[in-house]
């Protein structure tokens, strides 16, 4: 185990709009940090990249208030969880091994998963591994990458640059991502957990696990996702913004033709790429209304 740092809870004061208990699990030596609100079946909230469970801050409260349990990890690196220094700890396998421990800790049933942005690809393979703990799941703004066909030419000059940052701006990287302006504490708020670049290995690696072919690692697991997802009977919803520069409408309806249990597509408008910082309440009302029409 390479060295691990910790962000001091220092940094989490006055954060807007987020008065939530912080509550922790060990995972080989790490803390790991989720929120745990509520009471009801669960809905497990997977983040993104460089986001942590900060950006669920106003999706949950209408899930609760429809009588939800709200469940929503910190992956390591990221949020409130310990973070390794060395870039090189950081792989798909190690995020899905080690939230997938956190979730078993908890002992859930007939649980929701909610994915958006890499909460996709970790959130839906946690799902299809564990059909006998998830029936129902909720594809926000994401996408599955199999190293068949090619990333655009934005994406890869926003890689290399990646590459190439290792102190990442957070704040500036979150507001290219604005429908509408978030405010500076906002930002602040998704800063708060890197206070230096040694706290950044985490999100520094996320970029360079997207699988760029067919022999990179990752690239079997996620087609594994795939074909997973292929065979979902149970219940899906897919909701993208209409704002997304990433994730195109489009990519929602393709993931909604794949999942069997899903029906059509539906959208939310004034959103862009983080669509639960756009439009968190309106998302969670959205979430809570489809969860009450299968039930």
């Amino acid at each position: 185990m390479s060295e691990v740092v910790r962000t001091p809870d220092a940094a989490f004061d006055n954060l807007p709009d987020f008065p939530f208990d912080a509550n922790y699990f060990e995972w080989n030596d790490i803390r790991m940090h989720y929120l745990d609100e509520g009471a009801g079946k669960p809905v497990v909230l997977f983040h993104g990249e460089p986001t942590w469970s900060f950006l669920y801050r106003t999706v949950i409260p209408p899930l609760v208030e429809a009588g939800y349990r709200c469940i929503a990890p910190d992956y390591v690196g990221l949020g409130r969880s310990d973070k390794p220094v060395d870039d090189a700890f950081y792989t798909y396998d190690m995020h899905v091994e080690s939230v997938s421990a956190l979730l078993g800790s908890l002992a859930l049933e007939d649980a929701t998963v909610v994915g958006q942005d890499w909460g996709g690809p970790i959130g839906l393979r946690f799902a299809v591994e564990n059909q006998d703990v998830v029936r129902r799941l909720v594809v926000l703004n994401t996408g599955i990458f199999t190293g068949q066909g090619s990333m655009s030419d934005q994406w890869m000059a926003f890689r290399k640059w990646v590459e190439n940052t290792p102190d990442l701006p957070v704040d500036f990287l979150m507001s290219r991502s604005e429908a509408h302006p978030w405010g500076e504490a906002v930002l602040a708020g998704y800063a708060a957990p890197f206070p230096s670049v040694e706290f950044k290995a985490g999100i520094r690696r996320f970029p360079m696990m997207v699988p760029l072919s067919e022999d990179d690692a990752a690239a079997a697991a996620m087609l594994a996702v795939r074909d997973g997802l292929a065979q979902w009977e149970n219940p899906a919803y897919v909701l993208f913004s209409t704002g997304d520069p990433i994730f195109s409408t489009r990519i929602g309806e393709r993931l909604a033709e794949l999942i069997p249990g899903a029906g059509t597509l539906d959208t939310i408008a004034d959103a862009g790429h983080f669509l639960q910082e756009d439009q968190g309440a309106e998302v969670g009302r959205r979430i809570a209304a489809w969860l009450r029409s299968t039930e």
